[in-house]
């Protein structure tokens, strides 16, 4: 009985050493759990001050792009501005100063027109690269006259006609007025010179120009100023 009772007594211990073994091994097991999400924890706290250092960066570089394309597009305005500058020059339209038109600068050309009758049209064509100012009327001289053809003083346009390259100046010529009583002349040769802003004689080079054939003028006869159209200088 007594043997049976100490038996007893040792399985009781061993089971009471095993729960103890196994409820430590638990501890441990649980330990090791712990660690376990420690890890992660501390990885998640590493990661975050890298993603914000990244998401710095990427907002620093998001920055940075606008700044360099409003560079560039400030130069390319300004590029375009100096082109239009160079454009506006090319044509002569008011980055370039004008000068006065002259022989060697314009192409002068004289035609017969069936209306009025007894008239010829003068023509002046800005051959330059700049506008041109035609000032005042041309002076006129037939073949070897002594005298310049009077100026019909009536046709005294608004404003002075300014040349673009290309454009043209009109004056009509009147070749004589009443043929009663007055001696005609036959002409060959038309010199055309220009006039300067002050009207005091001619300026610069004159333009030599042939007559058309049967050409007759008197001395009552007339050239109007330069006109900026054509049917303003036929109307006198």
């Amino acid at each position: 009985m007594r043997n049976h009772i100490r038996t007893t007594a040792l399985a009781a211990t061993a089971l009471l050493a095993a729960l103890s073994l196994t409820a430590c091994g638990g501890n441990e097991n649980g330990n090791d759990g712990k660690s376990g999400a420690a890890a992660p924890a501390a990885s998640t706290t590493a990661t975050t001050p890298d993603t914000g250092k990244d998401a710095k960066e990427t907002n620093s570089g998001t920055a940075q792009a606008p700044a360099e394309n409003t560079s560039t597009t400030s130069k390319g305005s300004t590029g375009g501005s100096s082109s239009g500058k160079s454009s506006a020059g090319s044509t002569g339209s008011g980055s370039k100063t004008p000068v006065t038109c002259t022989g060697s600068n314009t192409k002068v050309t004289v035609s017969k027109v069936s209306r009025p009758i007894n008239h010829l049209l003068l023509t002046a064509t800005n051959t330059g690269s700049v506008p041109c100012y035609a000032y005042h009327a041309p002076a006129l001289r037939f073949d070897d006259a002594q005298a310049a053809f009077p100026v019909l003083r009536d046709s005294i346009p608004q404003a002075v006609v300014t040349l673009a390259p290309g454009q043209s100046a009109y004056a009509s010529i009147g070749l004589f007025g009443e043929p009663d009583g007055q001696e005609l002349h036959k002409g060959t040769h038309l010199t055309v010179y220009f006039t300067g802003k002050a009207n005091q004689g001619s300026t610069g080079a004159p333009a030599e120009l042939t007559l058309p054939a049967g050409t007759s003028w008197g001395d009552n006869g007339f050239v109007t100023y330069w006109q900026s159209e054509m049917d303003d200088a036929l109307m006198y």
